[in-house]
């Protein structure tokens, strides 16, 4: 029989851990809902992995599932990660998440620098994947139904340069700070200049993006690819099909803006039974060639005109990301590291909205008036209340 790993005592069991936290953390708290609708001990077995003593040799370690929720929460708050062991210091309902005992001091944040670190060896960083995957698993299990309809985009994120600096620097024959990163050029933007006059001026940075493919129907980022800046988008399309697929979505429609405009992705799409919802060029209908009257047709089909229609929803999760989550600047540096910030990001924004379709407790206040959504929950009363 396989012994089990050892973990650090934190005090969960004990008078000032589950059965002072039942008294005082509401049924209703959003981190208890994100306790409850995910499996995190079934992560905890996956992430043991990564460790070099996988818990069975050595000094007991945390478990890997509490330090991974308190990665989590730096990305839900969008603090740092020597802010999150200050909160998890004085906030009791994050303190119970993580399954610290009132009276137990939480994890240094170099305990977290050393987690992440485990990502970059090998191929670890899958491990970040399969749990993205696993939640939305999880949630389907609970009775979430997905769309018919994916759609297709990507988001940039600056570097984590200094641009003067990383000039100066380089002039003296020194390798850029970050030497993954890649110029995005986002073309023209008018902006308000010192004197207060509107002028347009180029908008160009070093940084990457994520490839990301979302379902209209829930807004929930189904899958991603984290890339360097200057990636084109169609290129991702590959990947993002077919771990959309891994997922067995109820999928028949693919939607995105021009960037996909590619023959080979509507023929891959078209062999496998999907529909084309990708807007199509200009070129492509004006031309008057013996293929225009076949993008004409598509332009009519109500697959095309209702992915087209709802295409907008994939900036929502994008639009969340940079407000809500830092995802506007790299918290690291380097590709590798990027990939970490991209998973967790979508990953947090997932969750939000997982739990809000599931149980209807949301993060933030629901919006009011004529942004409020209407939705009916799953679940008609919490099952854990």
């Amino acid at each position: 029989m396989t012994r089990p790993p050892r973990f650090q005592k934190t005090g969960k069991g004990s008078f000032f851990g589950d059965f002072l936290y039942e008294r005082v953390i509401p049924k209703n708290h959003f981190l208890r809902a994100l306790q409850e609708v995910f499996n995190w001990e079934e992560m905890s077995n996956d992430l043991i992995s990564i460790y070099k003593g996988r818990g069975l040799r050595g000094r007991p370690p945390y478990d890997p599932a509490l330090i991974f929720k308190f990665l989590f929460i730096s990305y839900l708050y969008d603090i740092s990660e020597r802010d999150v062991e200050r909160l998890a210091t004085y906030h009791l309902a994050v303190k119970w998440f993580l399954g610290l005992a009132v009276d137990e001091a939480a994890p240094d944040h170099s305990t977290i620098t050393k987690f992440k670190n485990r990502f970059l060896e090998g191929d670890n960083w899958k491990k970040l994947g399969h749990i993205f995957d696993q939640m939305i698993g999880q949630a389907k299990v609970q009775g979430l139904q997905m769309g018919d309809i994916q759609l297709l985009d990507s988001v940039h994120t600056q570097a984590n340069v200094n641009k003067d600096k990383d000039s100066k620097r380089q002039e003296k024959g020194k390798e850029p700070r970050d030497p993954d990163a890649r110029v995005v050029n986002k073309g023209q933007r008018e902006v308000v200049g010192a004197d207060g006059r509107r002028v347009k001026r180029a908008i160009r940075y070093r940084g990457y993006k994520t490839h990301a493919s979302v379902d209209s129907k829930t807004r929930i980022v189904t899958s991603i690819q984290p890339a360097r800046g200057n990636t084109a988008d169609n290129k991702a399309f590959p990947y993002l099909f077919e771990h959309d697929q891994s997922l067995e979505l109820p999928t028949t429609t693919y939607g995105g803006d021009k960037a996909y405009d590619d023959t080979d992705i509507f023929e891959r799409l078209e062999s496998q039974g999907m529909c084309v919802g990708i807007c199509l060029r200009t070129t492509r209908t004006s031309k008057k060639d013996a293929n225009t009257q076949r993008w004409v047709a598509l332009k009519a089909t109500p697959q095309y005109q209702e992915a087209t229609k709802v295409r907008y929803r994939v900036e929502q999760p994008f639009g969340q990301a940079k407000d809500k989550h830092g995802f506007e600047r790299c918290r690291y540096i380097g590709l590798a590291r990027y990939s970490i910030q991209s998973f967790l990001t979508f990953m947090v924004i997932n969750c939000k909205r997982l739990i809000k379709l599931l149980t209807g407790l949301t993060f933030r206040p629901l919006a009011k008036g004529k942004r409020a959504e209407l939705f009916k929950p799953v679940y008609t009363s919490l099952p854990w209340a």
